[in-house]
C-alpha cells in the first residue's frame, strides 16, 4: 500500500533463552510519528534494529518503503535514517565538522550539504555553536546535532531509539518542535521512549510489553480503552492514603505519583464514597477528583501493573 512507510508481520528475536522479541505486527503510515513505548526490557531496542537492518530477526517479514529488509538492505538503508540511543559523535570534532563527516558518509553532493548544513541548524538554533567541539555541548544539544547528522541526506524515513533520554524537559520540548517539523515536511517517524508523557505526543502508539505488542492505537484510543474511572487523590501523606485505600469496594487499580495517588475505580459514584471514607479516617484536608487518564495511567492499567497492595 502506497500510505505504508513500515510494515512489520511476525517479527521475533530470540537472545541464547531469551525471547526478546515475539510474534510483533505492526503499520506505520507514512508522515505520521509512531511511537514504541514500554519499559526498559520490553524489546524497543532489538526491534529498532532490526528495522533498520542492522539485526536480523528470527522470523518474520520487515518491509520498508515498500524494499524487504532481509531481501534489500543497502536499499533501505538508504531510504531511512537510524539514530540509536548513543549516536556516533566524534568529541574532537566541531558541530561543523561531525555535520560534514556524517554529508560524506552519505554521499551528499558537496552543494546539497551546505544549504542543508545551513537550513539543519537553522531548524535547530543551533548556528550559534557551530565551531564549539561535540564534546562541549550539553546532552540536550548533542541529540539535537545528533539528529542533524541523522537528516543530512534528507531520508524518507527516520528511526529515533530513546532519543531524548537523559535530556533536560526544554531540550526534550525543542527536540519534539524539530519532529513536528519533519512531520508536516512529509518525513516518516518511528521512535521508541520510555517516557510516557512523551509517548502522548505520538500520532499512534504501539504499547510493548516482554518482546509483545499489546496495544496498537492513537493515545485518545487507548485512554477510551482504559476500563474505569480515574480519580486523583491530593494529600501530604499519599502512602498512607494508599494504605488505607487498600482492598476497598469498587478499587480497581492504585499508582503513586509524587505528591498525588490515581486511584482507578469501577464507577464515577465511588468519588463522594472515598471521600466520605478518608475524612472519616482522618485524611483531610485533601483533594480528590475524577481526572484524564495519561498514558502511563493507561499503560499501567491494560498491563495490569497497578500497585493494589
Amino acid at each position: 500500500m502506497e500510505d505504508v512507510a513500515i510494515t512489520v508481520r511476525g517479527m521475533s528475536k530470540r537472545f541464547g533463552f531469551t525471547q526478546a522479541v515475539s510474534k510483533v505486527d505492526f503499520t506505520v503510515t507514512r508522515g505520521e510519528i509512531f511511537g514504541l513505548a514500554g519499559p526498559d526490557g520490553a524489546g524497543k531496542t532489538t526491534i529498532m534494529r532490526m528495522i533498520a537492518g542492522v539485526l536480523p530477526p528470527d522470523e518474520g517479514e520487515i518491509v520498508v518503503d515498500g524494499v524487504n529488509v532481509a531481501v534489500d538492505p543497502e536499499i533501505v538503508k538508504l531510504r531511512i535514517s537510524y539514530m540509536p540511543q548513543h549516536f556516533g559523535l566524534y568529541d574532537d570534532l566541531t558541530v561543523a565538522e561531525n555535520i560534514y563527516f556524517y554529508g560524506e558518509l552519505f554521499a551528499v553532493p558537496a552543494s546539497d550539504r551546505k544549504a542543508r548544513k545551513r537550513q539543519l541548524l537553522l531548524a535547530a538554533g543551533m548556528q550559534p555553536f557551530e565551531r564549539r567541539l561535540a564534546g562541549q555541548l550539553s546532552g540536550g544539544m548533542k541529540q539535537k546535532l545528533g539528529l542533524i547528522c541523522a537528516l543530512i541526506h534528507t531520508p524518507r524515513i527516520l528511526i529515533l531509539d530513546e532519543p531524548t533520554t537523559g535530556v533536560d524537559p526544554v531540550s526534550r520540548r525543542e527536540f519534539w518542535s524539530i519532529l513536528y517539523d519533519l512531520r508536516e515536511n512529509g518525513v516518516t517517524i518511528l521512535l521508541s521512549t520510555a517516557y510516557m508523557d512523551e509517548a502522548e505526543r505520538c500520532s499512534r502508539l504501539a504499547l510493548l510489553s516482554a518482546g509483545q505488542v499489546r496495544h496498537c492505537a492513537t493515545p485518545v484510543e487507548l485512554k477510551r480503552a482504559m476500563p474505569g474511572v480515574l480519580l486523583a487523590i491530593v494529600s501530604p501523606d499519599p502512602r498512607s492514603v494508599r494504605a488505607a485505600l487498600t482492598g476497598h469496594p469498587g478499587i480497581l487499580g492504585m499508582i503513586l505519583m509524587g505528591d498525588r495517588i490515581h486511584v482507578r475505580v469501577d464507577d464515577a459514584s465511588r468519588l463522594d464514597e472515598l471521600r466520605a471514607y478518608l475524612s472519616d479516617s482522618g485524611f483531610h484536608p485533601i483533594s480528590l477528583r475524577v481526572t484524564e487518564p495519561g498514558i502511563e495511567d493507561v499503560f499501567v492499567a491494560l498491563l495490569g501493573r497497578e500497585n493494589t497492595a
